[in-house]
């Protein structure tokens, strides 16, 4: 569908960003639950996609879907604006509205011509508590101050786990939208004794930063043991399994198992720096100025397809700034349009009930009349009814004028009064 409808750069693209959207060590809340082999923290890759099966997770679903963008069939603009596909035979909207603050949740990397993005997977708790303290204060008519900010978002929150070593480099990167995390694997010392290695301790690693390939980190380390450039191991080994990373470092009999973490930390990737990069695309008016104390004006919650999108570096308050002015523009839409339709259906209610009420003179009208638009003429002058309701008392039906409906019409009536 995506490829034949949306996308006409191949399959591979398509698949790729499909497998990165089901890898939970790539993503804190993966978007699509797949069945089949999808990859491992080992690098191996996914399984040919014949032989794949997906579809989106109940998050993706209420998050990014949901009921925000629904054209009831008509093709009418709801929340988003919708431009015609590759070969104009579709249509396709140009953003989904999502409620979720997707990029930086999930985080996202790529690259193009003399430029690249890297945004971090971020705790999804803490930057809709972001967003909550933001609107907050923009209710007043004030500003979260960076120090609030940071407290509520002291760093990216990775899908493999591990730890980050201080906050400086977070803070660089909120600020500027350009900095370095540096990031150290989880590990701690078991004694060997019990297992027969005659009281040797073993260094356990049971998370690793993000991005580090497992089997790359093994091959690492046993050619820096090859080459006698790491001291004090013996053995290495991966007992991994379906419930959690664990590789086991086993060291010899005189080794200090301090002095060799360190040197691992130094020499190979289980300390590691994730160096990020803030940029996205955005619409020449986002990000260029700081719009949390002013309201946004109704005349101008109409998106344009015109916008033009050219890639801006941001920083941790743009970017929520300008998810929480996007929701705001969705929401609006949404209202509006259903408001729209609740008075059209309102206005077609009312005039229905008339014309039930004034059955028999609607009945000789449409008996005497000479054609259709005679037709029209008399109701509207009979009713004083507009051309859309006119429109729907000629197609009411001589079955429909029965007690019943008027009591159904007088319900519906009813009901949409208290929506509204």
């Amino acid at each position: 569908e995506v490829l034949g409808k949306y996308h006409p750069h191949g399959d591979i693209a398509v698949y790729d960003a499909l497998v990165r959207m089901a890898q939970d060590f790539s993503t804190n809340h993966p978007l699509i639950d797949g069945h089949g082999n999808f990859g491992s923290i080992d690098a191996d890759p996914a399984a040919a996609m014949r032989y794949t099966e997906c579809r989106l997770t109940s998050l993706a679903q209420q998050a990014i879907l949901g009921d925000e963008y629904d054209t009831a069939g008509s093709g009418d603009t709801v929340v988003v604006d919708f431009i015609p596909n590759f070969d104009g035979n579709e249509v396709e909207p140009t953003v989904l509205p999502a409620k979720l603050p997707i990029l930086l949740i999930n985080g996202a990397s790529g690259i193009a011509v003399g430029m690249a993005t890297n945004i971090p997977p971020h705790n999804l708790n803490e930057i809709m508590d972001a967003c909550k303290a933001m609107i907050k204060e923009r209710k007043v008519g004030g500003a979260l101050s960076d120090d609030e900010l940071f407290k509520i978002v002291p760093g990216p929150d990775f899908p493999t786990g591990a730890s980050i070593l201080g906050t400086n480099g977070a803070r660089q990167l909120y600020k500027t939208g350009n900095g370095s995390v540096l990031m150290r694997s989880i590990s701690h010392v078991e004694n060997m004794s019990k297992k027969g290695a005659g009281g040797r301790n073993a260094i356990v690693v049971t998370e690793l930063p993000y991005q580090v390939n497992k089997a790359s980190l093994l091959e690492k380390i046993a050619g820096l043991v090859n080459d006698k450039k790491l001291d004090g191991i013996s053995d290495l080994r991966d007992e991994s399994d379906r419930d959690g990373i664990r590789v086991v470092i086993e060291l010899k009999r005189d080794a200090v198992a301090a002095v060799v973490l360190n040197n691992l930390y130094q020499k190979t990737p289980l300390q590691t720096s994730f160096s990020g990069n803030f940029l996205a695309l955005m619409t020449k008016s986002n990000g260029e100025e700081d719009n949390s104390h002013k309201d946004i004006d109704d005349s101008k919650t109409k998106q344009s397809n015109n916008d033009i999108l050219v890639p801006k570096r941001f920083t941790l308050r743009q970017g929520l700034d300008c998810f929480l002015d996007f929701r705001f523009l969705t929401v609006r839409r949404k209202s509006r349009y259903h408001l729209s339709r609740v008075k059209a259906r309102t206005h077609i209610v009312e005039v229905l009930l008339r014309a039930l009420l004034d059955a028999d003179h609607v009945i000789d009208l449409i008996r005497s009349a000479v054609d259709q638009a005679a037709v029209r003429l008399s109701l509207q002058d009979r009713l004083g009814t507009s051309q859309v309701q006119t429109e729907d008392i000629v197609k009411l039906q001589l079955g429909q004028l029965t007690k019943l409906n008027k009591g159904k019409l007088e319900w519906e009536l009813n009901d949409i009064l208290k929506k509204r």
